[in-house]
C-alpha cells in the first residue's frame, strides 16, 4: 500500500516596518526558521515587503514596485534552493512604466522560478485602495507542480469570489493560497469586528468544502498608519482548513507566528470521492456565470 502524502505547510504571520530592506530581511529570517521546523512549502502574507500602502493614494508609493522575477525573487530563490522549501512570495511588481500589479512569486525547492500569479479582483474601499496602485490581472487562474504537490495561488479580495476558488481547484491545485491583508478599522471594530472576521473565514472554509481542497491563509498582523491616520489593525488568524472546511490550525490575533501544519493530500482524492461536486456540475447549465447580472 503506498505511503500517505503528507507535506508541511508554513504561513508566515509578521509585523511590517517602514524599512522594505528589513521586511525582505525578516521575510528571510522567517522561512529559514519555518524550514527548520519541518515546512516543505512556505507562504508569505500579501505585499509582505511594506506596510500596507493601499490606505491612501499617493504616487510616492510606486517606488515601492520592483520587476518580477528580480531582486526579491533572487533572495528567496537562493533561500528555497539552500534550504529546499518551496516559497510562495507576494510582491508589488512593476511590468512596465505606468503599468503595475498585486502579484505572487511561485519558487520551487530547487530554487527555480515558477511563474507568478497576478491578482484578479482589486478592491476600492475606504483604506483599502487597491485600484490606484494595480491593474487587474492578465494571466488567469493557475496551478504549479512543485516538488511537495501542485498549488494554486490567489490573493486577498480574490478570496471572496468562489469562482476564482474554482477554476484554480479545477486547474489542479491541491492546496490554495490567499497571501492576504486584511483588517479592521478601528472606528469599526466594536460594532461590526466580529462579523467581519467570521465571514472573512467562512467564505474560505466554504471554498475547501467546495473544491475538496485545502485552503491556506496567511494574514499580516499588528496596526499599521503609514499616513498618520487612524490606519488599519490587522487581524492576524492565519489559517489552514481541510478539504471538509474544518480548521486544523489557526495562529493568534495579534502576533507574529510562524504556523506549521502537516496536510495529507491524499485526503482529497477521499473527500472529492464521497463529495462528488466536481462529478454532479452542470457545466452545461452555467452559461449565465459570463454575464455581469442576468435581467
Amino acid at each position: 500500500m503506498a505511503q500517505p502524502h503528507k507535506v508541511n505547510l508554513a504561513l508566515v504571520q509578521m509585523r511590517c516596518s517602514a524599512d522594505p530592506k528589513e521586511n525582505l530581511q525578516k521575510a528571510v529570517q522567517k522561512c529559514v526558521e519555518a524550514a527548520g521546523r519541518g515546512a516543505q512549502i512556505i507562504c508569505l502574507q500579501e505585499l509582505f515587503g511594506s506596510q500596507y500602502f493601499c490606505q491612501i493614494e499617493d504616487h510616492k508609493y510606486f517606488q515601492l514596485a520592483e520587476e518580477i522575477p528580480g531582486p526579491s525573487t533572487e533572495t528567496l530563490s537562493q533561500v528555497a534552493r539552500e534550504h529546499g522549501v518551496v516559497i510562495v512570495a507576494s510582491l508589488f511588481e512593476k511590468r512596465s512604466a505606468g503599468l503595475y500589479h498585486n502579484t505572487a512569486a511561485i519558487i520551487d525547492a530547487d530554487g527555480t522560478y515558477l511563474g507568478k500569479y497576478r491578482k484578479m479582483h482589486i478592491p476600492d474601499d475606504p483604506a483599502f485602495y487597491e485600484k490606484f496602485y494595480f491593474t487587474p490581472g492578465d494571466l488567469g487562474f493557475r496551478t504549479w507542480t512543485t516538488k511537495f504537490g501542485k498549488i494554486g495561488v490567489c490573493i486577498c479580495w480574490d478570496q471572496w469570489y468562489p469562482e476564482a476558488a474554482r477554476l484554480t481547484a479545477l486547474s489542479g491545485a491541491q492546496i490554495l493560497f490567499y497571501p492576504t491583508a486584511i483588517g479592521w478599522h478601528p472606528g469599526e471594530k466594536a460594532e461590526y469586528g466580529k462579523r467581519q472576521h467570521d465571514s472573512w473565514e467562512t467564505i474560505q472554509r466554504s471554498h475547501a468544502i467546495a473544491n475538496g481542497c485545502y485552503v491556506a491563509v496567511p494574514n499580516r498582523v499588528g496596526h499599521e498608519a503609514p499616513d498618520g491616520g487612524p490606519g488599519i489593525e490587522f487581524w492576524g488568524q492565519s489559517f489552514v482548513a481541510d478539504p471538509s472546511g474544518q480548521i486544523i490550525s489557526k495562529a493568534s490575533s495579534n502576533e507574529e507566528e510562524i504556523l506549521v501544519v502537516e496536510v495529507d493530500l491524499d485526503a482529497l482524492d477521499t473527500q472529492r470521492t464521497h463529495w462528488p461536486f466536481f462529478r454532479d456540475r452542470r457545466i452545461d447549465a452555467y452559461s449565465d456565470i459570463q454575464k455581469r447580472f442576468i435581467d
